[in-house]
Formats: structure tokens, sequence, C-alpha cells
């Protein structure tokens, strides 16, 4: 009796088992805030590469001159920046000594253009010393292209050079054995074509306004004629502009084009001089403030 009594006193022994609900875990928000960040970043990457497609080159040079003071500890030996100045250098829109080459020393990635003044506002207007030597620097290298080229060479007479208040003014005259256009026309000739495309290349680096300026003879045309020497001077022109945008020159560097037909001979006393017809590119001088309007003319 007394072993029945115990045995009805112990207590039952009572398992639980927890199975743990996995499914619940997916539906944090930790990913999302994630997803969205990689989403964000990569929106952020695609406008940015449509922004550098759509901005030329002109609008570059302007964007890279405002970030060149972050950018200027990695230049070689400390050249930027005034010489009070916490950079210890001598100007902001001096000649880089960044490394562009691989003989050269330094981080490679930096793109600053060289001889670039940046915009034509002012902010960065260079010295007339700077200026001239940038315009000297121009000169040399349209001879040094032209001599490279076997086509060109022997046209290194027919490219002239004047400077001025105005700026630079770069002349390509006809001579007997070349004329930059078909008779009569505005058609360029396949070397012309080739000339100012090495003009245009060599002038890419500069910020400066451009006016073009077409000269013919005074030879006159027949009567009955609808062409006459003032279309054919402007059509040129025009067609000298199309071909420096071409060799990457922008439109908005074009601040005049003109024809002038015959009033402005190069041999004033021999009308049938083939050195009357030809074409002026001007550099117009941001340092002397030059502007097209008040432009001299040989």
């Amino acid at each position: 009796m007394a072993s029945k009594s115990s045995g009805s006193n112990q207590r039952p022994i009572i398992i639980k088992k927890i199975i743990a609900d996995d499914h619940s875990a997916h539906h944090g928000g930790a990913w999302k805030v994630a997803y969205a960040d990689f989403v964000t970043a990569m929106m952020a990457f695609f406008l940015l590469m449509w922004l550098l497609g759509s901005t030329d080159e002109k609008d570059k040079k302007a964007i890279a001159d405002y970030f060149t003071p972050t950018l200027v500890e990695i230049r070689q030996d400390g050249s930027a920046g005034s010489n009070s100045g916490p950079f210890g250098g001598d100007s902001m829109i001096s000649k880089d000594n960044f490394a562009h080459s691989a003989s050269q020393v330094g981080e490679r990635a930096i793109t600053v253009p060289k001889d670039a003044w940046g915009s034509k506002d002012g902010a960065n207007k260079p010295t007339p010393e700077e200026e001239d030597e940038a315009f000297k620097q121009i000169e040399k290298k349209i001879r040094e292209r032209l001599k490279r080229r076997e086509q060109l060479r022997n046209l290194a007479e027919n490219i002239r050079f004047f400077r001025s208040d105005e700026g630079l003014r770069i002349e390509v005259v006809d001579a007997a054995d070349f004329a930059m256009f078909e008779l009569s026309s505005d058609k360029l000739v396949p070397r012309a074509q080739l000339l100012l495309r090495e003009v245009a290349e060599s002038i890419v680096p500069l910020t400066n306004g451009i006016a073009v300026r077409g000269h013919t003879d005074s030879l006159p045309y027949a009567s009955g004629k609808t062409m006459n020497n003032w279309l054919l001077s402007a059509a040129r022109a025009e067609a000298t502009r199309q071909a420096l945008i071409s060799g990457g020159l922008t439109e908005a560097q074009f601040d005049k084009i003109e024809g002038v037909a015959d009033r402005q001979p190069y041999s004033p006393d021999d009308a049938a001089d083939p050195r009357n017809r030809r074409m002026s590119i001007t550099l117009l001088s941001e340092a002397r403030g030059s502007t097209a309007s008040n432009a001299k003319t040989h």
C-alpha cells in the first residue's frame, strides 16, 4: 500500500521543444539599406558619365581649373600657389610640372591641361608676359608639326605669324604653286584641310577667342555672276572655321567670322599678287582684353 502511494507522488517530466522560425530573418532591413546605397551609387556613376560625355572641352578645362587647388600637392616641385601662399610656389596659371610622361616621376593620373587659362571671364586671366610666351610656343609647335608632315613641309613659307595688341594672327597665304581653295570656290583643297587641322590641334590647349577673316584678290568676276569677292571671302572664312572645328576646336571659341574681299590686300601695289588671297586666324588676346570687334588688321 505504501509503495503505491510513493509512486503516485512523483512529478511528471515535461519536455518542451521550441522550433525557431528562420523565415523571419529574411524580413530584416539591413539588406535593403545596402541595396539602396548600391543603386544610388550606380545612378551617380551613370549621371557622371553622361555629364562628361555632354560637356565640351572648354568647360572641362574650366572645371579642372576650379579643382586645381585640391590637386597641387602632387606637383613635383611645389610650383603651385602664390609666393606668399601656403603652397610656396609661383602662380596657379604658370606652366605646370605634373608628370605627363612615363619618364617623369609622380602621379600620372593628373589631367589638368597645360597652358590653359580657364574661363574667359578673367578669373584666371594671364599676364601679358605669360600670354606672349604661350603664343611663342604655339608658333613653334605649328612650325614643328608642319616639318613632320611630308605633304606640308614645302608650305612653311605659306603660313605666317603676326603679333599685336589684338593677339596672335596666323595667316595662311596663297602662292603661285599653292592655293587653299579651288578656283572661285569655297572648297578647300586636301593639303589646305590638312594644314588647318595641324593648326587647330596646335591651339586646342588655349581657350582664347578666335576671329577668322577671309581675303581675296582684286580680280573681278564676269558681269552677270551672282558670286562676288565679298561673298567668296565670307564663304571661305566659314569653310576655314568648319575645318578648324574638325581639328578639335569648339563652336564657343569663335568670336567673329568675316569676309573683307580685297579691302585689306597683302600687296596693295599688285592686285594680282596671289598672297592677297589668304585666311587670317587670330587668337584674341585675353591678357590685353582684345575682342574681335576692335581687332586691327594687317
